[in-house]
């Protein structure tokens, strides 16, 4: 296990690096410098982050300009009239009216419970957020809501390795000494995360005996949860860039 460690340890050094943020989603939210913004632009960057990375960065720089650059005086100070500009959104299955509603419930989130950290923070347990992500989804759509939207955000307790999510808090939770984090949340603790779950990840994590379990579902994260908390407890999701390094770049 510590030959393990130290290799996972060197492919972090080696990918986590400001120069692979050209070609990451999380490019996007590092154009902000206000918490509000990060955080918001961070989370619909992630809500549509699955498919060809060029086609989610490109879209998701759409999201910005249709929210004039600034999400979080769009999100709190929007009238019916500015939501008419987003109608014509697309990116997968995610359209104009999931984006529309989206933008309804951050608004609600962040006029009535203390914004996105609030949220998470307030359900958080002390080695898991998969409690607090299941919340986040029940509290985002106690608004009246299109049925269509409910699918753009996972839930762990309902099976979901819930992926974007999990990478979402990656992005605001852990040290942003490195270039690429951003260490947003300081209510929050790096021990507490779950590695983003893919395809990728789960085919490396396999290979190098870090999980067994076949599908990239919520019981497989909590097996690789097991796994990077044994090589690392305070900060097991920077293994993250290790596994999707060696699957996307080295096709491990």
């Amino acid at each position: 296990m510590e030959a393990l460690r130290d290799f996972l340890d060197q492919k972090v050094l080696e990918y986590q690096r400001p120069e692979f943020l050209t070609s990451d989603p999380i490019q996007i939210p590092h154009r902000f410098v206000k918490k509000e913004d990060i955080e918001i632009s961070g989370l619909l960057t992630a809500t549509i982050a699955w498919g060809n990375r060029k086609s989610i960065i490109n879209n998701a720089l759409l999201m910005m300009e249709l929210l004039d650059q600034a999400p979080y005086q769009f999100v709190k100070d929007h009238t019916n009239k500015d939501l008419k500009s987003l109608r014509n959104f697309v990116h997968r299955t995610f359209n104009g009216t999931d984006f529309t509603f989206f933008i309804k419930a951050l608004q609600h989130i962040y006029a009535h419970h203390g914004g996105l950290e609030s949220v998470f923070t307030s359900n958080a347990e002390a080695k898991s957020l998969q409690n607090s992500i299941a919340e986040f989804k029940r509290l985002f759509f106690v608004l009246e809501h299109p049925k269509r939207t409910e699918k753009h955000i996972s839930d762990p307790s309902r099976g979901s390795a819930a992926k974007r999510i999990n990478m979402f808090l990656r992005w605001m939770v852990r040290d942003s000494a490195a270039g690429v984090d951003f260490g947003l949340w300081k209510s929050l603790h790096p021990s507490q995360l779950s590695c983003p779950l893919d395809v990728h990840s789960g085919k490396v994590a396999r290979k190098l005996g870090l999980l067994s379990r076949k599908q990239n579902d919520a019981r497989a994260v909590q097996e690789l949860d097991a796994s990077l908390r044994y090589l690392d407890p305070e900060d097991p999701v920077k293994y993250d860039f290790a596994l999707f390094g060696l699957g996307v770049f080295e096709k491990f």
